[in-house]
């Protein structure tokens, strides 16, 4: 069945009008028609069945029938990322969504050489991953803000897994046993950390250096091997 996220409140009888791009969607592109069903999620509600009542060039009206899965989380896990190219960003992004990440950060190194991003491109390939893994919530996608700006406000009980390429941390997997969320996991720009990064960021109590392997990767395939990772030591993976 068709899943979509709304911003409005669900319950029983409650009217739902999509933007112009669901309704688009729901009746050319997947030719729904009145009485169809679909499913719809807030974050908030859980989940829902809902039924499309009108359609129009306006958009689509849907009345919400009844909950088929109640409101709940994966893992509280953040992922900081450097900025890289619009195109590795965009799938990082989308990956992350998929890995059950809760939140992604957008951080600016020393070394990182992009200086803008499309947030509202970000956030829709964010939803619309959601809406397809069948996840209840929708990862949020924060402004570009300096790593060291976030080391001076992080939260020391969140756990920072700094994946260093310099290659003497332990293999991550053999790191990650044991530890628990909340926790977040930290990937350099294409350039790498600088040395005087490195040495900050292994001085921090709550930062945990690991390893991803011998090869440099590239972002995106870094933020991907280590999120599955993670998720396989102590998310979520273990209880399906």
């Amino acid at each position: 069945m068709i899943r979509l996220f709304v911003p409005q409140d669900l319950a029983p009888g409650y009217g739902v009008i999509l933007t112009l791009d669901q309704s688009r969607y729901l009746t050319s592109v997947m030719r729904q028609a009145i009485g169809a069903q679909v499913l719809l999620f807030n974050g908030r509600d859980g989940e829902w069945t809902a039924t499309l009542t009108e359609t129009g060039k306006r958009g689509s009206l849907l009345k919400v029938d009844e909950q088929v899965r109640p409101m709940a989380l994966g893992p509280d896990l953040d992922l900081v990322i450097a900025l890289v190219k619009r195109g590795r960003v965009e799938t990082i992004v989308e990956k992350a969504a998929e890995l059950g990440v809760r939140r992604v950060r957008l951080t600016i190194t020393r070394r990182t050489n992009v200086d803008f991003v499309k947030l509202g491109r970000l956030d829709a390939i964010a939803m619309e991953a959601a809406e397809q893994t069948g996840r209840l919530d929708v990862p949020a996608v924060d402004d570009p803000q300096k790593l060291a700006e976030i080391l001076d406000g992080w939260d020391p009980a969140r756990k920072l897994v700094f994946c260093d390429e310099a290659g003497d941390a332990r293999p991550a997997f053999q790191a990650l046993a044991g530890s628990q969320a909340p926790a977040a996991i930290l990937i350099g720009p294409e350039g790498g950390f600088s040395p005087e990064e490195r040495e900050a960021l292994r001085a921090l109590p709550f930062v945990i250096p690991v390893s991803l392997g011998p090869r440099i990767l590239r972002a995106d395939t870094a933020a991907i091997s280590a999120l599955t990772l993670w998720q396989a030591a102590v998310g979520d993976w273990r209880e399906g």
